[in-house]
Formats: structure tokens, C-alpha cells, sequence
């Protein structure tokens, strides 16, 4: 289980979200950041070595684009940590993905938690007050936005439990 969710990046030059921020763009290009190769939005490129204009079309080609997201995800994950100065557990310990912030999430998250909150019975405010959530952190679970959010994982596993939903991509 990654991190991160990437979003609904397609990994093609015609638009996606960038690996590392979460940006959507019609715009993303190659790079190599800490040895990953990641499409990333032009502001994001410059973090990194570039290794091509547009990203290709095609889904990697070491496995399918399942495995290519999760990949992808986990490189975001160890340079978010890289960027915040604390990188160092990788190398130490490993992948610990029980610990991190926001698990892989499934494509259609969103919806699923609009819609089960909704034959719930619930308003956006009375869930997150009955909750103790930030209203707006639920608010961008629904619109599919939890990674540029910052939301952790703890109200993911929260909101499964509260709306009988699956969220988590196992």
C-alpha cells in the first residue's frame, strides 16, 4: 500500500496530476527526483533531472498502470519526506506504509463517501461536526482532491468506519 494516491493521472502528455504536488495539468514532463522517474508539472521539474519533454503515452513499461500509479506514489511519498528534511527512515527502516500518512485510495473515493454520506443521511456539516473533522478536509475527500489536501490517512480509515464505505485500495 502506497503512501500517497496519485490521483487520476494517466501518465500521458494529454493531462494528468504531477506525481509530486498533485497539480492537474495539460502539461507534464519526465524527471528523475532521488532516482525515481516521475511526470510532474513544470513547476515541479525542477526539482529533478529531466529526462524527457511531455510524458509518454504509454503506461511504464515494467508493469501495468496499477503498479505504475502505486510505484509513482511511493516515490512521492519518500521525496515529500526528502523535502521536509526526514528521509531518513527509508533508508533505515524501510517501507513502513501502516505508519504513513494517507494510504492508496480507490479511484472512485470521492464519490463513494459523497454518496454513502449522503444515504447516510448527513449534511457535509453534520458529518464533520459529528466527526470532530475539518469541514473542508471532508469536502476534499468528496471532490477526490485528499492528496493535494493534505488529509491523513487516520480520517480516510475514520470516514470507512463511520460510512460502512471501502476507500482503501488493498
Amino acid at each position: 500500500m502506497a503512501k500517497y494516491s496519485t490521483g487520476g493521472t494517466d501518465g500521458g502528455g494529454d493531462g494528468g496530476t504531477c506525481e509530486l504536488c498533485g497539480t492537474a495539468t495539460d502539461d507534464l514532463h519526465t524527471v528523475t527526483v532521488e532516482g525515481a522517474t516521475l511526470s510532474v508539472c513544470s513547476d515541479c521539474a525542477s526539482l529533478g533531472e529531466t529526462t524527457g519533454g511531455p510524458a509518454a503515452d504509454t503506461p511504464d513499461e515494467s508493469g501495468s498502470e496499477t503498479e505504475r500509479r502505486k510505484r509513482a506514489a511511493q516515490h512521492t511519498a519518500k521525496a515529500f519526506d526528502a523535502a521536509t528534511g526526514d528521509s531518513t527512515h527509508w533508508e533505515e527502516e524501510g517501507t513502513n506504509y501502516e505508519g504513513d500518512r494517507l494510504p492508496y485510495l480507490v479511484a472512485d473515493y470521492g464519490e463513494r463517501v459523497l454518496r454513502a454520506r449522503q444515504e447516510a443521511g448527513y449534511q457535509r456539516e453534520e458529518l464533520a461536526e459529528s466527526m470532530d473533522i475539518d469541514e473542508n478536509d471532508l469536502l476534499a475527500v468528496e471532490q477526490g482532491r485528499a492528496t493535494s489536501a493534505s488529509v491523513g490517512g487516520s480520517l480516510i480509515r475514520a470516514l470507512e468506519a463511520e460510512l460502512d464505505v471501502e476507500l482503501v485500495e488493498e
